[in-house]
């Protein structure tokens, strides 16, 4: 008598309730070796997808096989081939393993004899059939996932801070799922402000209360979901897309594009660009004083060190002038503009009703949110803490809670200092600035790459001599020139 080991497969468990159902294949295939006189030695019942053989239940019965490798033929007996696999490169290297296990694979509803040359031809008929099924299926899926976020509909599982619902009319839709959707907003605007790195913010959302994993909530902060915007991949026949969504977003666009900007990875290229403009202030202010072509920038290397020089644009001309004569200059030509002293009355009034006292209203709202932070870090390491010696989280789990603690609290202690120095600064200037003897360089060296740029709007270099390379002269605006006055 013959022997056989039975294989049935669904692929979900929809399939398992209803239709193609594992009790009905199992019957079928025993009542066969009923009537063929095949001795039936286990039955193996999967509920699993047949993309590939990376399934319990099969690799159970592999494992079985490969105990005795001195057995006689044995046969794996299923109804149709699309049971054993749908993936026809992996069909054929699994029938190569089993022929090395003297085990034949048989499907009783499309029987072929592999022993037979021309019955390769039939298998490959029978593997690739359910393989073209898988993948008109999942094209189809793919279309119709495109078509809803073209509608603005958020298709598949909703992201968190999200819940999935159905319309009246048996549409799909997003809602907000609180306390969710509250941490992802909180985790947005903390990224918002540059203090803290996305590491840091998911463990402080975790430790209030959010379940995300850290690759998951990389993700999360990158898709544009939260603001109300939708991104369609691009495929053969479309580019990438931008849709605005029906659902309710948790956060603004600009806030949105305001992080995106912190976290990108390009992040340290902007960093180096900023750096160069620091080095070229006066790029695109001035001509070359040789043939009249734009001056710009650039670094030249040295024997050891590297150089940074104004130059011009023009291929013939070899106009080149050394960017810290230059920049020197300029310096010293804002030295001598000083404030004119009928002005100083009215800039105090104005600095001190929409500069100091604003900032410093808006500094004092700051500490006071993190002074917050850092008392509910402290309560929850309490609360961590009264658990360990309850008994109630192990050694190991307290030492991480207070890792994350430490870690978070020298975070807002940073910040705190930083932002109680800004409100002493502003003390400090409310009470100095009509008593100081103030020049347009002590401005102009406070200001980082945009700012020295609006500078040089108002004060404009017009000419270089290049013989001492210095900056003859400074064109004024005009409404600027009714407050300043040469000095030296």
């Amino acid at each position: 008598m013959k022997s056989a080991y039975l294989y049935v497969r669904v692929s979900t468990d929809e399939q398992k309730r209803k239709g193609h159902s594992l009790a009905e294949q199992e019957d079928r295939l025993i009542r066969h070796c009923e009537i063929n006189g095949i001795q039936v030695k286990g039955i193996y019942r999967e509920d699993y997808s047949a993309k590939d053989f990376n399934r319990p239940e099969w690799k159970r019965l592999i494992k079985k096989l490969r105990k005795n490798t001195h057995r006689p033929p044995e046969n794996i007996l299923f109804i149709k081939w699309d049971r054993f696999s749908r993936n026809i490169e992996y069909a054929y290297q699994m029938i190569r393993m089993l022929r090395e296990l003297n085990v034949q694979p048989m499907a009783v509803d499309q029987p072929i004899d592999l022993e037979i040359p021309e019955s390769i031809v039939m298998l490959a008929v029978y593997l690739s059939i359910p393989e073209a099924e898988n993948s008109r299926r999942g094209l189809t899926t793919s279309d119709g996932m495109r078509r809803a976020k073209k509608m603005g509909r958020w298709s598949g599982r909703a992201p968190i801070g999200y819940a999935n619902r159905t319309t009246p009319d048996g549409k799909s839709i997003i809602v907000p799922k609180q306390p969710e959707a509250d941490f992802m907003k909180w985790s947005f605007q903390q990224l918002a402000t540059g203090s803290f790195t996305i590491s840091q913010v998911r463990k402080m959302a975790c430790i209030n209360g959010l379940r995300c994993a850290k690759s998951h909530f990389w993700r999360l902060v990158h898709n544009p979901v939260y603001c109300g915007i939708i991104r369609i991949p691009a495929n053969r026949n479309e580019e990438q897309q931008f849709v605005k969504a029906i659902h309710e977003p948790l956060i603004s666009e600009s806030l949105f594009q305001q992080v995106q900007l912190i976290i990108t990875k390009d992040r340290n290229k902007r960093v180096n660009r900023d750096a160069l403009k620091s080095l070229f202030p006066l790029r695109g202010f001035m001509s070359c004083p040789l043939c009249g072509c734009r001056i710009t920038g650039s670094v030249s290397q040295g024997r050891r060190l590297k150089y940074p020089y104004y130059h011009c644009v023009g291929h013939k001309c070899k106009g080149r002038f050394r960017a810290e004569l230059l920049n020197g200059s300029y310096e010293e030509k804002l030295k001598e503009i000083h404030l004119r002293p009928e002005a100083y009355e009215l800039l105090g009034l104005i600095l001190e009703d929409e500069n100091v006292l604003t900032y410093r209203r808006r500094y004092i709202d700051e500490r006071k949110r993190i002074l917050d932070s850092i008392s509910k870090q402290e309560l929850h390491i309490s609360k961590a803490r009264k658990y360990f010696l309850d008994e109630k989280i192990d050694f190991d789990d307290f030492s991480k809670l207070k890792k994350e603690h430490n870690e978070i609290l020298s975070q807002l202690n940073y910040q705190l200092n930083r932002i109680t120095q800004k409100i002493t600064d502003c003390d400090l200037n409310n009470n100095t600035w009509p008593n100081i003897d103030f020049t347009v360089l002590q401005s102009y060296k406070e200001q980082d790459s945009k700012g020295k740029r609006d500078f040089l709007e108002l004060f404009t270099p017009t000419a270089i001599n290049p013989v001492g390379v210095n900056i003859d002269s400074l064109r004024i605006n005009v409404a600027v020139a009714m407050v300043v006055e040469y000095r030296k």
